[in-house]
């Protein structure tokens, strides 16, 4: 037996999460039985898209939704060894038994830190990756803008079509982000929508207008990016995170939808499966020859999964939101 904790859901939030809609609940893993592994978690991500489960889908009273890397600390499954690093959707628990589904074992690299598979060598980078070049369908040299493209998933797309030879415009809330998103990862422009009206700061950054709007917010983005879209554009929706906690901006420009031929299309990283080899193979070539460049807040300590999670809806993190559990 071996004595655990879970990160529990025990009220239905309003609005942004408050750490008293959650709780650290111990618990007891069983030893495992023929064909199971007992998993440590190691890292533990924590994101956006989990907002909107609190709503119905995520029980109360279980562990949380949750994705993470964590280590095989006893098997007895011959396809998993004792020591392997397995990315998993166990859930915020800081041991669990699984019969090996859903376990993908990876390889760190030993020029890159075991980090890097929580975002741009993981689930976020393919999001990314998948998003804007597959739903998104990129051509080399387009106009793309990507709302809060200093977070996780937006400095990757940002980055890509700049590789891709595009004329780049981000969107932040933050003065440090926007100026790490032009000094560091090389956008052609950067607005910071808490201090420009955006609309207008939109026009003037996308003369040639706008070929391909990666979708990460909604509202009052998406009204705006409506507006400046060639014909024939596409807009790759990943979230729309100004409607998580309720309320948000109303989209009054839909219709431009029709009139400029622009396809907006929804997905998810699972979509992307048939893409996995290539992107593993480009993003670490990206990785290591500094192409690609990443941010993380890592938060010490199990118990600061709910303060992670809140974090990220009042802008208190850079890039990626992680927590790590051991070593």
């Amino acid at each position: 037996m071996t004595a655990s904790r879970e990160i529990h859901l025990v009220r239905r939030p309003d609005g942004i999460p408050k750490p008293d809609d959650f709780a650290v609940v111990p618990a007891v893993v069983a030893d495992p039985a023929e064909g199971e592994v007992l998993v440590q978690n190691v890292l533990m991500s924590v994101d956006p898209y989990m907002r909107p489960r609190f709503n119905g889908d995520q029980a109360l009273g279980e562990a949380l939704i949750g994705s993470g890397i964590g280590r095989v600390i006893a098997s007895r499954n011959p396809r998993f060894a004792q020591g392997d690093m397995v990315r998993h959707g166990a859930g915020m628990r800081e041991h669990f038994l699984s019969d090996g589904r859903g376990l993908q074992i990876i390889v760190p690299d030993p020029d890159l830190p075991l980090s890097v598979h929580m975002h741009a060598l993981g689930g976020t980078g393919l999001t990314a990756y998948g998003g804007l070049l597959d739903t998104g369908k990129l051509k080399d040299g387009e106009q793309v803008f990507v709302s809060t493209a200093g977070g996780a998933v937006g400095s990757v797309v940002a980055q890509i079509a700049r590789i891709k030879g595009c004329y780049v415009v981000g969107s932040t809330g933050d003065d440090t982000k926007a100026a790490w998103l032009r000094d560091e990862a090389g956008l052609d422009a950067v607005i910071n929508y808490k201090t420009q009206p955006l609309r207008e700061a939109l026009t003037a950054a996308t003369p040639k207008g706008i070929d391909v709007y990666f979708e990460n917010v909604g509202g009052a983005h998406l009204d705006a990016a409506l507006t400046r879209m060639n014909q024939g554009g596409r807009i790759p929706v990943c979230g729309m995170i100004s409607t998580y906690n309720g309320g948000g901006e109303g989209v009054r420009n839909l219709f431009l939808l029709i009139y400029g031929r622009i396809n907006m299309q929804g997905f998810v990283a699972s979509d992307f499966g048939h893409l996995n080899s290539q992107f593993v193979s480009d993003m670490t070539g990206w990785l290591k020859s500094g192409r690609i460049k990443y941010q993380e807040t890592i938060l010490e300590g199990f118990e600061r999964a709910p303060e992670g999670l809140i974090g990220l809806f009042e802008g208190r993190n850079a890039g990626k939101m992680i927590i790590r559990v051991a070593d």
